[in-house]
């Protein structure tokens, strides 16, 4: 697997972005950090994994490879892992299991709102199909703008980098924050970004984006053109344009989307609505007592 570019921004050619699709690599666009891709993982795990993913082309099931794989290439940094993460729609979990049971896996529905497994002694392969508060849920976009790559010496589709930020930006637990990976990710792409889909994306959680841009340009003080100034001016638009209207939905607390541990006193103490509760949020009370329920299983 070859790593993009690192990639500068550059003039627009629509409102926001330089180009139509997901972040791919460019002719003649700065250097490559690194073209020798290590296995992240042990031999002998890569070679269950690469089986797996050749089983699954085989059989003709639909999947995105994200986590360390994708990270690597978006934003040019190796991390060593012991699993392995695969994005399906929700629709096809039920055929990417029966393959993976087909490999020698037991498979389980972890959280059935967003997450299933698959267990091969101590290594495994997490099949995600949403995100933990329920906002990303895999849909056929991401498949429309997944980028064609090698992982393992297997030919995969990498989840988009749009939707990668898109999930990562939402993960701020007291022992995991993604900001980082966020920061890097901007760092790495940005020239490629598709900035008016990424701002879709987040709908009406864009404070959640601009909070990230922000700090970008706190991270990186040198490199604050990287993000285009029009996506900036649009979302501190709507942060003005909210000053002049009345503050609505008071006893909303959204930060349970953002941590499912840390805001639980705002919904159990302090009497606010829970923004994951459908039909604001698209969890289940059954839902969310079963995410909270595993907090200590995870620590």
């Amino acid at each position: 697997m070859k790593l993009i570019p690192l990639l500068r921004s550059s003039r627009v050619a629509s409102r926001w972005s330089n180009r139509p699709d997901s972040c791919t690599t460019r002719r003649g666009l700065n250097r490559v950090i690194d073209t020798d891709t290590p296995l992240l993982t042990s031999p002998d795990t890569a070679q269950l994994y690469r089986d797996a993913l050749e089983m699954l082309n085989r059989c003709g099931v639909p999947y995105l490879v994200g986590g360390t794989y994708a990270f690597q290439y978006y934003a040019g940094i190796a991390r060593t892992t012991k699993d392995f993460d695969i994005f399906v729609r929700p629709r096809d979990v039920r055929r990417v299991l029966d393959v993976l049971t087909r490999c020698g896996f037991k498979t389980e529905i972890a959280f059935d709102h967003w997450l299933a497994k698959a267990h091969h002694g101590e290594k495994f392969i997490d099949v995600i199909y949403s995100s933990g508060n329920a906002v990303a849920e895999v849909d056929d976009e991401w498949f429309a703008h997944a980028v064609d790559e090698t992982v393992l010496g297997t030919p995969v589709k990498l989840v988009p980098a749009e939707e990668m930020i898109w999930t990562k930006a939402f993960i701020m637990e007291r022992e995991r924050y993604d900001g980082a990976d966020v920061a890097h990710m901007l760092r790495h792409c940005a020239g490629l970004i598709n900035w008016e889909r990424l701002v879709r994306r987040f709908a009406a959680h864009w404070r959640v984006l601009l909070n990230h841009l922000v700090l970008f340009g706190f991270i990186y003080p040198g490199e604050r053109s990287l993000i285009p100034s029009a996506v900036i001016k649009d979302l501190l638009g709507r942060v003005q344009a909210e000053l002049e209207v009345p503050t609505r939905d008071s006893k909303v607390c959204q930060g349970t989307l953002l941590s499912r541990a840390q805001y639980l006193v705002d919904i159990d103490d302090w009497g606010y609505e829970d923004a994951r509760l459908t039909p604001r949020g698209a969890m289940t009370p059954e839902q969310i007592a079963e995410w909270t329920a595993g907090i200590d299983k995870s620590h």
